[in-house]
């Protein structure tokens, strides 16, 4: 019996050597990437003893697909950013330049000791550069003419009593299409692609047709279709699929939401989750706590908190075009440290205060069907007791700052939706073995074979509106 207990003890020993040995590697290798140093991390896994790396082989393969993406995202010499700008502004100085790049304004980073910007930096800057403001504004008036038309629409139609107005039926055909010899023939093809899931808003969800055999997501996060298809030498592999639903608008106003609020049942397991943690993008701490009561300034009713919240991160951080989510390690530290963020990054920044004040918030993602607007997007969701989980679309809520409809977005969504999420970094199902192209949310879809994930730049997908009819009720 002791020879047992020695054995076992060693056993344990042994586990948390080699638990503590793939740390201190890792944590070697993402200190290298954080300093640019990827050919010093890419050499570093190549030389990690042989067991390692069989061992390791997918925790490898994410960490130098992440450097792949990063490469991909910062292509950009500072030479041919700086002609982009003079081409469109002749007058600019070094002096400006320099003083962008300071306030990050242009995105840029030292890989392997060269200078690369984000490929997107220049157009960003004419998003947010102060200096340009006014031609921003124009557009900026444009989307918000467009979105009130939306509100007019929806508001024709009585709400009910969960607030619920403009139902419409909608059709939607998706597909995919990997590229020719994207992997070799005969090889199989696996694909997870959006589906829509039941909710308040969203009902009667049925698939009406599909090109390929279909299984059905379950117990992700991510709602999805699963097909699987046997490659063909010289010609692209087609996945496709149509399906309808049912949706509605929603909105509630806040002075019918403070007339309604009970206080919070903070024992409830659903409370404790939706106001806890969720690394890596939702981390509540000090810092996160003091921000938050800065922003509310005394306030302790969760209406006017989330409220005041939601106007901050409008007025204060710009929407400009995003780096891969997979590359980012903390959304809300990326938004602060680079004082502008997209749909999901601000998203999550709302979701991550409002929680640090203890007020339940989710993510919920998807499409956008908007009228020549069809496009990825993320939103979320506040939870107020006595009234329930209540949309919140922090980004859309840019357009309306300082406008009669500042406070629509803040506690309503409109009609034109698809959401398929219901959280992020969820696994999919089936399991995905390689890292996904997306590691945080899902829209286009993903793509994977025997040896590895297959990114964005191997296949195409669409969504295409085949109707969007209104239901008489």
């Amino acid at each position: 019996m002791k020879n047992f207990r020695t054995i076992l003890l060693l056993l344990v020993m042994l586990s948390a050597s080699l638990v503590m040995a793939q740390s201190s590697w890792v944590s070697q290798v993402e200190g290298m990437m954080e300093r640019g140093e990827f050919k010093k991390a890419e050499k570093f896994m190549q030389s990690l003893p042989k067991k390692v790396r069989v061992a390791e082989e997918v925790r490898i393969d994410s960490l130098n697909t992440i450097m792949t993406r990063i490469r991909k995202d910062f292509t950009m010499t500072p030479d041919s950013g700086i002609n982009l700008i003079k081409e469109k502004m002749p007058e600019v100085t070094d002096q400006q330049i320099a003083k962008w790049k300071r306030d990050k304004k242009i995105e840029y980073m030292i890989i392997d000791g060269q200078e690369w910007w984000f490929r997107k930096s220049v157009r960003n800057l004419w998003l947010l550069a102060d200096e340009l403001k006014e031609d921003h504004d124009a557009d900026k008036m444009e989307t918000y003419n467009t979105r009130r038309k939306y509100y007019l629409e929806a508001m024709q139609s009585p709400a009910d009593e969960n607030g619920l107005r403009d139902w419409r039926h909608i059709n939607i055909t998706f597909y995919l299409d990997v590229n020719a010899d994207a992997v070799p023939a005969g090889e199989t093809l696996r694909v997870w692609m959006p589906f829509p899931y039941e909710n308040l808003r969203q009902k009667n969800i049925k698939l009406e047709s599909s090109n390929r055999d279909v299984t059905f997501s379950q117990g992700s996060k991510h709602h999805t279709v699963y097909m699987e298809g046997v490659a063909e030498k010289g010609k692209p592999t087609h996945f496709e699929y149509t399906f309808s639903y049912d949706v509605a608008e929603r909105h509630i106003c806040q002075q019918d939401l403070l007339a309604m609020l009970e206080p919070y049942n903070t024992d409830s397991p659903e409370y404790k989750e939706f106001t806890g943690d969720y690394p890596p993008h939702i981390v509540i701490t000090d810092d996160t706590r003091a921000l938050a009561r800065e922003i509310v300034e005394g306030e302790t009713n969760p209406v006017l908190q989330a409220s005041k919240i939601f106007d901050w991160i409008s007025m204060t951080y710009p929407w400009a075009g995003a780096r891969e989510y997979s590359t980012i390690k903390n959304m809300p530290e990326y938004v602060m440290a680079n004082g502008h963020g997209d749909c999901g990054q601000v998203a999550l920044m709302y979701i991550t205060l409002v929680r640090s004040l203890g007020i339940p918030a989710r993510w919920e993602s998807g499409w956008m069907l908007h009228p020549d607007e069809v496009n990825w997007h993320d939103w979320a969701e506040t939870y107020f007791e006595g009234i329930g989980w209540v949309p919140t679309d922090q980004s859309f809520g840019r357009s309306a700052v300082g406008t009669p409809m500042n406070s629509y977005y803040t506690t309503g969504i409109d009609v034109y939706r698809m959401a398929s999420n219901e959280a992020i970094g969820d696994k999919l199902s089936p399991e995905k073995k390689y890292i996904r192209s997306e590691t945080v949310d899902f829209q286009p879809g993903e793509v994977e074979w025997r040896k590895g994930n297959l990114y964005y730049d191997t296949w195409k997908s669409h969504l295409i509106v085949n109707s969007i009819d209104k239901i008489k009720r």
